[in-house]
């Protein structure tokens, strides 16, 4: 594994007043035996003039129908607390406690359609679940480039409580899920990032995880090639390909509403295939700083599967049929995807 940090020091706030900033903090659940899934996120975003805000976000998936909402606040009516056991956050009526070994959320948001309410725990899974970062070591995190920092403190988490959504509680113990944190100067101009957490089709017991990438950063005000990452994790096995030397054993091909990437290092060769029905996305605008708005084509439900080649050792594939996040970042929206939130 690579040199990471505490789940502690993956969530601290890297927050500047009076710059051009923004970072969220998100939750994933997925069901591991059907297509639903809720992703929850709390954002700030600051800019060089001084304006702030806060913003709460919660989106549900359920195979057939999905929505989104979010919610727009003064930062200084937000929290965004660390301390010793962990991190604190409110944005209106969300909420969200990270500790060393999991956390707890809570909130109720509406619109003018819908109104959905949640109670969430969850606790990291040994081993699977240890602090994870796409980047080949963290002292990138505190340098220039990348522009566009992600880590995930949690990369499997085990989950229980409820959900609240058109008239149906759904009760999420025995889901699996995710957090994660990521900050810059604004959103990558471009990308694709997937994570997946692979279960026993019979227990539902989570056995190997996946996260990569593929997106573009600004250098020197010209905008990159598509960087790609990949890790993934099975049992106590960690194939990473995430070095710059790997540059040129990078294939990744972003055709919404799929995504493939291949990748060549010094664990061996991968191939990463993830697809989403976009009738089951959902389509959120991202605001920046101090440039034009972004658009997220977001699922949680998304077809997964993972073939990986090691140098040593034998090849395996994992498979998921509906466990996968996968994001594209567009600067414009797509009209399979609607409505825009």
């Amino acid at each position: 594994m690579n040199d990471t940090m505490t789940a502690i020091a993956y969530n601290t706030p890297r927050l500047r007043r009076g710059a051009d900033h923004v970072e969220s903090w998100f939750v994933r659940a997925n069901d591991p035996h059907s297509p639903r899934a809720v992703w929850i996120k709390a954002t700030v975003l600051t800019a060089a003039d001084g304006t702030a805000l806060a913003q709460a976000w919660c989106s549900v998936f359920d195979g057939r129908r999905t929505h989104a909402w979010c919610l727009d606040i003064p930062l200084e009516a937000a929290q965004f607390e660390a301390h010793a056991v962990g991190q604190d956050i409110s944005v209106g009526p969300l909420t969200m406690l990270l500790t060393g070994r999991g956390g707890t959320t809570g909130g109720k948001l509406s619109d003018a359609a819908q109104t959905i309410s949640w109670e969430l725990s969850f606790s990291k899974v040994e081993g699977l679940g240890e602090p994870l970062s796409l980047l080949p070591t963290d002292r990138l995190l505190d340098t220039a480039v990348p522009s566009n920092k992600l880590v995930t403190p949690f990369p499997v988490l085990s989950c229980t409580g409820h959900l609240d959504w058109a008239g149906e509680r759904w009760d999420l113990t025995g889901w699996h899920g995710m957090q994660g944190h990521n900050w810059g100067r604004e959103h990558s101009p471009e990308y694709a990032w997937g994570q997946c957490v692979f279960t026993d089709a019979r227990d539902g017991r989570p056995f190997a995880v996946m996260e990569a990438a593929s997106g573009r950063t600004r250098l020197a005000g010209r905008t990159s090639p598509l960087i790609s990452m990949l890790v993934i994790r099975r049992g106590d096995e960690e194939f990473r390909f995430d070095r710059v030397v790997d540059l040129w054993g990078q294939r990744p091909h972003l055709d919404f509403p799929s995504w493939t990437l291949r990748m060549r290092g010094r664990h061996g060769t991968a191939e990463l295939r993830t697809h989403a029905d976009p009738e089951q996305m959902v389509c959120l605008a991202y605001r920046n700083p101090a440039r034009a708005t972004s658009y997220c084509l977001n699922s949680k439900t998304a077809a997964v599967s993972v073939h990986v080649a090691p140098i040593d050792g034998n090849a395996f594939e994992l498979r998921s049929p509906h466990g996968g996040a996968l994001e594209f970042l567009v600067p414009q929206p797509v009209a399979a995807v609607s409505p825009i939130v």
